[in-house]
């Protein structure tokens, strides 16, 4: 914080002519007292100190020192422990007012201010900025930066997640827009970029490599703990949460990404250029342009591949939510190629699937043909079952059912009409019924219905009724066979039959 130039010539008057102390020209002029013996220590001027009171940590204090030199991290709830074991009898407060004193504080690290060449390298790094809630899904807002370390221009693009699609596809973009890359990319050693680190033995994630080997650039992680080698894009990260997103209104993600990218065209590329503030960042990447590597002619291939094992019922699975495809492939293992917008279902190089991507959670997205197949499917499967049955069971039903079809009748209704005339009447007189419906050329199932009842009527027979009855209730309803009554006769009679002179 820079002192008024009146306020610093005040409190040198006050202390040089008037004699006051520091404490009371703090008060007096209502600033800090730090702020006061800084302007004074800036001056030269010398300070009024009052002699030290002697304390009962002194004689310790040799002892402290020391061993907070062995052990700097050393606690002051500890250290009161060992100087009251010798013989200390100051309060436990007071004694860590004076540790905090006497605690040894690490040398300030000097750092060099790096120069680099145009085109010769840019930094990424992600950034996390809350959360959005989209439908029951909460998902984490992250934002790809990357920047040219000569020009400082800046690339941001938010995305849904930090995956490695999201982070391959930022690469792409930032690439196009800036017109191609730099030599290279300096990156955190983030699981996307580097896979295991054993010193200086680095293990890249194998699409990182994939993309550096298609744009030629070279990827290079920092030092481990070691962010100010990278400080361009974090302070770039900075500059985007004060100077964009603060108070930023945004409907949708790609509402966000369109106010991102205009941004970045206008207020970001207009602000002075760090290395000569009478130049914008505007300029020095026209001049840093030239120096970029060009993209490559063919495309890099984007988007995520998982394979993924569909069920019993025509769904994949991916990030939470289920995609229908064909019923054909149901108990199989699909791969599914998935971008921000679309995620499609392939077998083989075959696709099966082209839906809409959904950001929810929990969602079933289906294709209307997928469905309609499937309830087609069931439903021949079922008439397909009731024919068999009625071939085998009523042969002269196959006519019909094809003289039906000529005709332009639903073979579906006739099939299920013929099955409940099956269970109510028996094999035998529907057979009998579709041969005389057949003679008559009426091949409909009310022709049939008309044949039965009619013979039903000429045999004397009551109306047939379809009874479903329980074992337990038929076995109670069974008829009883009755016994001829002399049976009974042979029970009351003596043994030696009714011949037999009686005994008395």
């Amino acid at each position: 914080m820079t002192i008024p130039d009146e306020l610093e010539q005040q409190i040198l008057r006050l202390h040089e002519v008037e004699q006051w102390r520091v404490g009371t020209i703090a008060r007096q002029l209502r600033v800090h007292h730090s702020t006061v013996r800084r302007v004074l220590r800036h001056a030269g001027a010398a300070q009024a100190t009052a002699p030290l009171r002697s304390s009962r940590v002194d004689p310790y204090r040799g002892f402290i020192v020391q061993t907070l030199e062995r052990f700097p991290t050393l606690t002051a709830a500890r250290l009161f422990v060992m100087v009251c074991e010798r013989g200390y009898h100051g309060s436990a407060s007071h004694f860590r007012y004076l540790v905090a004193g006497m605690r040894p504080r690490p040398a300030g690290e000097a750092y060099l201010r790096l120069r680099t060449l145009p085109g010769e390298q840019m930094q990424m790094d992600w950034a996390h900025f809350g959360h959005l809630q989209i439908g029951r899904a909460r998902r984490p807002l992250m934002a790809f930066v990357m920047v040219l370390s000569y020009s400082r221009r800046i690339f941001l693009r938010f995305f849904l997640d930090a995956r490695i699609d999201s982070f391959l596809r930022g690469h792409v973009e930032a690439f196009t827009a800036f017109g191609g890359c730099a030599r290279v990319v300096l990156y955190d050693n983030l699981r996307s970029a580097v896979l295991e680190r054993v010193g200086e033995a680095i293990r890249f994630n194998p699409e990182l490599l994939a993309l550096a080997r298609h744009w030629r650039f070279e990827p290079r992680p920092v030092a481990v703990a070691r962010g100010n080698q990278k400080g361009r894009v974090e302070r770039s990260i900075q500059y985007v949460r004060h100077a964009f997103f603060a108070a930023r209104e945004f409907v949708d993600l790609d509402d966000l990404n369109a106010q991102a990218r205009a941004w970045c065209e206008a207020q970001a590329s207009d602000r002075p250029w760090p290395e000569d503030r009478r130049q914008s960042v505007r300029e020095a990447f026209e001049r840093e342009r030239a120096s970029l590597l060009a993209g490559p002619e063919r495309e890099f291939a984007l988007g995520t591949r998982v394979a993924v094992q569909v069920g019993k019922t025509p769904y994949v699975r991916f990030d939470l939510n289920d995609y229908s495809v064909p019923h054909t492939h149901v108990r199989r293992t699909l791969w599914v190629l998935a971008d921000e917008r679309r995620v499609r279902v392939f077998d083989a190089q075959h696709e099966l699937a082209d839906h809409p991507r959904v950001w929810d959670s929990g969602v079933q997205v289906e294709d209307a043909r997928h469905i309609d197949a499937l309830v087609q499917h069931k439903a021949a499967a079922r008439a397909h079952r009731a024919c068999d049955r009625l071939a085998h069971a009523v042969p002269a039903s196959a006519e019909l059912l094809q003289r039906a079809a000529e005709r332009g009748h639903n073979l579906g209704t006739i099939t299920a009409a013929l099955m409940r005339l099956l269970e109510r009447y028996g094999a035998t007189a529907l057979q009998a019924a579709i041969g005389e419906a057949l003679q008559r050329d009426v091949p409909h199932p009310n022709a049939v219905r008309l044949a039965l009842e009619r013979a039903r009527e000429e045999q004397g027979l009551p109306p047939p009724t379809a009874l479903c009855l329980s074992e337990e209730v038929a076995r109670r309803d069974a008829p009883v066979r009755t016994h001829a009554l002399a049976d009974y006769d042979q029970i009351t009679q003596p043994p030696g039959g009714a011949d037999e002179p009686s005994q008395e």
